[in-house]
């Protein structure tokens, strides 16, 4: 017959506490390759933010960048666009919501919640918008529509200057992307 003394427990309770502290690195360890793989790509996270620079573009002309894999529009907006995207009474908006990433999801649709970026500034003469139309996912064509503005000729849908959605079978404004200003003339969307 064995007698067991107090010293035998614990090193016995130490030997498994021991063991399974092994057993339980050696499986993370094992995993961690299975587990790593799983992260983005780094050509994912180069998509991941877009920076462009606003200076080259001349009032009336606008780009369109991928970001996402996504169109985004890019627009130095006249004095004149401006002007009549301010004076557009909110009552005559289909949409009265901004659909501006930077903003809280009920901000109002007015030109200056459009033009808002991610840090609060305000800059009416840059409209940047993601360039898919709200009802079936087409890219409208800029300058164009009853508004001078976008339109998708694939159903009619017509947007405004400030990219409103005004005419149309669409539901929505044109989203605004979450961007900031990194200089006067630099933004990063993303």
């Amino acid at each position: 017959m064995s007698t067991t003394t107090a010293q035998d427990v614990t090193r016995r309770d130490f030997l498994y506490i021991a063991t399974g502290t092994v057993g339980a690195v050696g499986t993370a360890l094992a995993l961690w390759p299975f587990i790593d793989q799983m992260n983005p790509d780094a050509s994912v996270l180069a998509l991941a933010s877009t920076e462009f620079d606003l200076a080259p573009l001349q009032p009336g002309q606008g780009v369109t960048i991928k970001w996402r894999g996504k169109p985004v529009f890019i627009r130095h907006r006249t004095e004149e666009e401006i002007k009549k995207a301010k004076e557009t009474p909110l009552a005559e908006l289909k949409d009265p919501i901004a659909r501006n990433a930077n903003l809280p999801p009920d901000a109002p649709a007015t030109d200056e919640n459009r033009v808002t970026d991610g840090t609060g500034k305000v800059n009416p003469k840059y409209l940047v918008q993601i360039g898919i139309c709200t009802h079936l996912g087409c890219v409208p064509l800029g300058e164009a529509g009853d508004y001078h503005g976008w339109f998708c000729p694939c159903h009619g849908s017509h947007y405004d200057e400030a990219g409103r959605i005004r005419k149309g079978p669409a539901p929505r404004n044109l989203d605004i992307p979450p961007y900031k200003y990194i200089s006067d003339t630099k933004i990063v969307i993303g």
